[in-house]
C-alpha cells in the first residue's frame, strides 16, 4: 500500500546542504506497540526497475537496527511518540533521493508517500522584500562662525605687543617733555623782548 493515511511522512520535500544535517518524519496513526518502521532509499524516480535500499529500522527493545551496508556513524532511527525520525549526518550528494517509511503488517506493505532528499553544495538563499527609501528632505542650514579653540596669542607675540606701547609712551613722554621746554624758552624770549624796550627808555630818562 503507497501514499497510505497510516503512515505521513513531513516534509515531501527538502533541501539540505553537504556534510550538514537532515531529519525526516513519519508519524503513524495506528498503534505501533509490537511493531517496526523501516526506512528505505530509492536513489532515482520510482519505476517498474527501481528497487528499495533498506537503510535502518526501529525497533521497541533493540533501538535502531541498520542494514548491511550502511555507514552505522551517519544514521539513527529514535522515536518521538507516535513520530519515528530518521536522522542523517554529514549528507553527500549520493544521499539524495526519495525515503520511505514502511511497517510490515500480514500480508501487505505499507509505504508512506515518501520525502525527496536533495543534497546540493550551497543552498539557495531567500532575497529579502526591497525598502522603498523615502528621499529625505534637505534642510538649508547657515554656516556657523568659526570659533577658535586655544589661546589667542602666543607670550612672544605678547610681549611684543607690550614692548610697543612702552616704546609709544616713552616716544609721547619724550615729545611732550621737548615741547613744554620748547614752549618755555619761547615765552622767555617774549618775556626778555618786552623788557628790554623799558630798560632803554629808563636810561633815556635819567
Amino acid at each position: 500500500l503507497r501514499g497510505s493515511s497510516v503512515l505521513q511522512q513531513t516534509p515531501a520535500y527538502i533541501k539540505a546542504q553537504t556534510n550538514k544535517m537532515a531529519m525526516l518524519s513519519c508519524e503513524a496513526k495506528i498503534s505501533l506497540s509490537n511493531m517496526r518502521i523501516y526506512w528505505l532509499r530509492q536513489r532515482q524516480a520510482p519505476s517498474s526497475d527501481s528497487h528499495h535500499e533498506f537503510l535502518a529500522l526501529w525497533d521497541s527493545t533493540k533501538g535502531t537496527v541498520h542494514g548491511e551496508e550502511v555507514e552505522q556513524e551517519k544514521i539513527a532511527v529514535f522515536r518521538d511518540a507516535s513520530r519515528f525520525i530518521l536522522n542523517l549526518t554529514s549528507v553527500k550528494p549520493e544521499d539524495s533521493g526519495i525515503y520511505f517509511c514502511m511497517i510490515i503488517g500480514s500480508p501487505e506493505l505499507t509505504f508512506g508517500k515518501g520525502t525527496q532528499l536533495s543534497v546540493v553544495d550551497f543552498l539557495p538563499t531567500t532575497a529579502q522584500p526591497t525598502k522603498k527609501s523615502t528621499p529625505k528632505k534637505r534642510v538649508c542650514r547657515l554656516p556657523r562662525p568659526a570659533t577658535q579653540k586655544g589661546p589667542l596669542c602666543s607670550p612672544i607675540t605678547l610681549g611684543l605687543l607690550v614692548a610697543g606701547v612702552l616704546v609709544l609712551l616713552v616716544s609721547l613722554g619724550v615729545a611732550i617733555h621737548l615741547y613744554c621746554r620748547r614752549r618755555r624758552a619761547r615765552l622767555r624770549f617774549i618775556k626778555h623782548l618786552r623788557l628790554h624796550p623799558l630798560e632803554k627808555r629808563s636810561r633815556l630818562d635819567y
